[in-house]
């Protein structure tokens, strides 16, 4: 049961991560439009399907995501604070935060890249149509491995930045929420 509603959290964030996706990366692709001309182009083009398109390969690079980050944040935290011997300070599980955070954007940048073209897509094309394989397999005919990593190193930063501040953040709440688990000893 709680692996569907992690899928199902998953999905309803992408209900309102993905428009906004959509019309940020169209905006960056094209500098001259604002933010409020895009959306406004997106509806007027392909309607609301136009600001969910890539909706199903954004979910598809969320689940990984979230299966290789959180995991390797709770077993880097486990294993520094067994090395230490007591709990981690907020700041030591943002940094496990940080380091798991990076590790997931580069293992499931191929999925981000396959999110990113299918959004940028032109209406109608073939890889518009979402079929994240067809995408993968026509990057790796044209670039290749580098083009299947193509802004990794970028998006592992962010990511790392966002994994230190919110984890640390996340884990700093939750022990002022949990007070008497701050003293725990580990054995």
């Amino acid at each position: 049961m709680e692996r569907q509603q992690f899928v199902a959290s998953l999905v309803v964030a992408c209900l309102i991560r993905v428009p906004t996706e959509v019309v940020k990366q169209r905006t960056q692709a094209s500098p001259s439009s604002s933010t409020y001309h895009m959306l406004v182009v997106t509806l007027r083009e392909e309607g609301v399907r136009g600001l969910y398109r890539g909706f199903r390969s954004t979910v598809l690079r969320e689940i990984p995501f979230s299966l290789v980050q959180f995991p390797l944040w709770e077993y880097l935290k486990t294993q520094w604070s067994q090395r230490r011997g007591h709990t981690l300070h907020s700041w030591q599980a943002a940094v496990c935060g940080a380091f798991a955070g990076a590790v997931a954007a580069f293992v499931t940048t191929p999925l981000d890249v396959a999110k990113t073209r299918i959004m940028l897509a032109k209406a109608g094309s073939t890889t518009a149509n979402g079929n994240i394989l067809l995408v993968l397999c026509d990057v790796w005919k044209s670039r290749g491995l580098t083009g299947l990593f193509a802004g990794s190193i970028p998006r592992m930063t962010a990511i790392s930045v966002g994994g230190f501040i919110f984890l640390g953040a996340y884990e700093k709440v939750r022990r002022s929420l949990l007070p008497e688990r701050n003293h725990a000893k580990l054995s």
